[in-house]
């Protein structure tokens, strides 16, 4: 089968299930695992390099505006790949190119290439989304190692926090403007012994104002700008150090979102351990990469 992946979260998936050997071409944001930075890049941004957080939250909403996505796609060559499979996404026209322009063309591409939109918004969905992928690629023995792997490793996770008394956690997506993270990013919080205060599970992230994020009392502060490693995320809340340092937290640390909680593949198990070490070290030894202290104005002595 030759299959294309027009989202990094698929792409990690398709590799995953052992399917790396037939994904043929990727989105030119998809840079895990590191094979697929080998492969033909099927897409390009629209958005000038070297914008500030605010200047490209400005740019992704005129954008979204206009109905115009910040990826375009190139069309010659995904029909240059003759793909029978193009995985996608409809969810979030931040992530990927348009659903609709790609059904569209998927149309007059003689290959007739079947198009699989993946739009979670949960924890479990993404577990579902496992089985469609699974299925749809006769990868089903693959899918259910993959689930109970992952289902394990879930459990052991939650196994360990049992009974720990539960930090209040703001998981924050973006910081200008400020974004609190949704979708399945307040499970994770859950699961990893926590409670988060301002997001809603299986909901959109929501645009706050800081007074706002005060006034839940957040212990621990989680800065995970959307697509942002952790080094970047750092830059960005030291950015920010006087309106983290506002909220009173004991905790602010840094995130590698882009591979942990941004994308909603295999690797958000990665970000559940990673949750759990933060606030509950002793419990939780072990993370898939260290988070990065912050060090606020008010926590200088």
């Amino acid at each position: 089968m030759r299959i294309v992946s027009l989202v990094p979260h698929a792409t990690e998936l398709l590799f995953a299930l052992g399917l790396g050997n037939e994904v043929i071409a990727v989105t030119h944001e998809c840079d895990y695992p590191e094979r697929a930075l080998r492969l033909k890049h099927v897409t390009r941004d629209m958005l000038p390099a070297g914008l500030s957080a605010a200047e490209i939250d400005a740019a992704v909403r005129e954008r979204t505006l206009k109905g115009e996505s910040i990826y375009e796609l190139d069309e010659q060559a995904l029909r240059a790949c003759k793909p029978d499979l193009i995985v996608t996404q409809a969810l979030c026209p931040v992530c990927a190119v348009s659903h609709s322009d790609v059904v569209e063309l998927a149309r007059s591409i003689p290959s007739k290439p079947r198009v699989l939109a993946l739009d979670p918004s949960t924890l479990g969905e993404t577990l579902g989304d496992v089985r469609t992928v699974a299925q749809a690629t006769d990868s089903r023995d693959a899918g259910v190692e993959l689930i109970a792997r992952i289902a394990g490793r879930i459990d052991r996770v939650k196994l360990a926090v049992r009974g720990r008394r539960r930090a209040r956690v703001a998981a924050l997506e973006w910081l200008d403007p400020v974004f609190v993270a949704g979708h399945w990013t307040p499970q994770l919080i859950e699961f990893a012994g926590g409670e988060d205060v301002l997001g809603f599970p299986g909901e959109h992230s929501e645009v706050v104002t800081w007074e706002a994020v005060a006034a839940a009392e957040p212990e621990v502060v989680v800065v995970m700008p959307c697509g942002y490693d952790a080094l970047r995320a750092h830059e960005e809340a030291m950015a920010h150090s006087e309106q983290l340092a506002g909220l009173g937290a004991r905790l602010v640390v840094a995130v590698n979102a882009s591979a942990y909680f941004s994308r909603p593949g295999p690797r958000l198990v990665d970000g559940l351990e990673l949750l759990a070490h933060i606030l509950h070290p002793r419990s939780v030894a072990q993370a898939p990469e260290k988070p990065i202290a912050v060090e606020l104005p008010a926590m200088r002595g």
